[in-house]
């Protein structure tokens, strides 16, 4: 396994291993007993970067979400897991009412921050969540109340890095100003949707848009270089299998014919190297010009094992021009 620090503030910063676990459905889609070999996996790889959110996985069970998280508590107490683990978790997103829609969440007030966060420790059976991302805009609310709310749990020591996901870029520049002016503690892990093929930029109204909110467009990428000291973690960054199972095809927003000369070079790399497409897309983005860590699900320990091989595919300057020119 390889690793890199996220964080900047001696007092938080923390190593995490370059490939991050999602959690999102243990505990509703994948049973108890796959969920702890795939964790059980994962940590024996290496692995200590795991991610779960307080509405995991709400629209699975008609409920609110809280199965990952309360699961990922179990496996922690069951194993002895300690702080050499990193988790993650999210709040902002969790439905008041239970239902299976992504309408009427909770929100980024002050209050909501306070309460989803206690309630996350509780189900985690954590003392500090280690890493807490806002999920989800709320314009309802006056940036500086959240990012005062967020200061708050780092300064009392139950918070110790802070996350934003699905925002576009210029609020989490106007949220990170807000912290700094106040001396504040800021967002400095960002998580998005980014993977190597390129979305369409010509459909309006979709959050999976290139350029919207949750997925990583020109503007965020750009925004990443200019700050080095952000992290940015990939989610979905092999499309649920679309880049190799045909019954998952890629969704309309990649129908345009840079998504063909993108495939071609994936697979070409691919036989170069005796690699999986899979795993020249997660090498791909380890060790991009905007390094990234890949966020990869896994319902069984051996899709895992896939992914974990990944860490040590070295692309080389070559193969990286081959994939980056394609269609550029």
């Amino acid at each position: 396994m390889r690793y890199r620090t996220i964080g900047t503030d001696p007092r938080t910063r923390r190593e995490v291993s370059v490939l991050s676990l999602g959690a999102m459905l243990f505990g509703t889609t994948t049973d108890e007993p796959t969920a702890f070999a795939i964790l059980d996996r994962y940590v024996e790889a290496g692995g200590t970067f795991i991610d779960t959110s307080n509405n995991y996985a709400f629209w699975n069970t008609g409920r609110q979400g809280g199965e990952s998280e309360q699961l990922l508590g179990r496996w922690r107490r069951s194993r002895g897991i300690g702080g050499e683990i990193v988790i993650a978790t999210k709040l902002g997103g969790r439905p008041l009412v239970p239902g299976r829609t992504f309408t009427n969440q909770e929100g980024l007030s002050a209050k909501v921050i306070r309460e989803s966060s206690e309630r996350s420790r509780e189900r985690l059976g954590v003392p500090t969540v280690d890493l807490l991302y806002a999920h989800i805009e709320d314009d309802s609310v006056p940036l500086a109340e959240t990012v005062r709310a967020f200061a708050e749990l780092v300064a009392e020591g139950s918070v110790g890095l802070l996350g934003v996901s699905n925002h576009w870029t210029w609020r989490v520049e106007r949220a990170r100003n807000l912290a700094a002016a106040a001396g504040l503690p800021g967002y400095e892990v960002l998580q998005y949707h980014h993977t190597y093929l390129r979305r369409r930029t010509d459909l309006p109204g979709r959050r999976s848009v290139d350029g919207n909110q949750g997925v990583a467009g020109p503007d965020l990428l750009s925004y990443l270089r200019a700050e080095p000291g952000l992290t940015m973690v990939a989610y979905t960054p092999l499309l649920s299998g679309a880049y190799v199972r045909e019954d998952r095809p890629l969704d309309s927003s990649f129908a345009h014919p840079g998504t063909a000369a993108r495939l071609a070079a994936l697979h070409e790399v691919a036989g170069q190297t005796g690699a999986t497409v899979n795993q020249v897309v997660l090498s791909w983005l380890i060790g991009g010009e905007v390094p990234v860590i890949p966020l990869i699900g896994a319902s069984s320990v051996a899709q895992l094992d896939e992914s974990l091989a990944a860490v040590d595919l070295d692309l080389t300057a070559e193969q990286r021009a081959l994939l980056d020119g394609a269609n550029a």
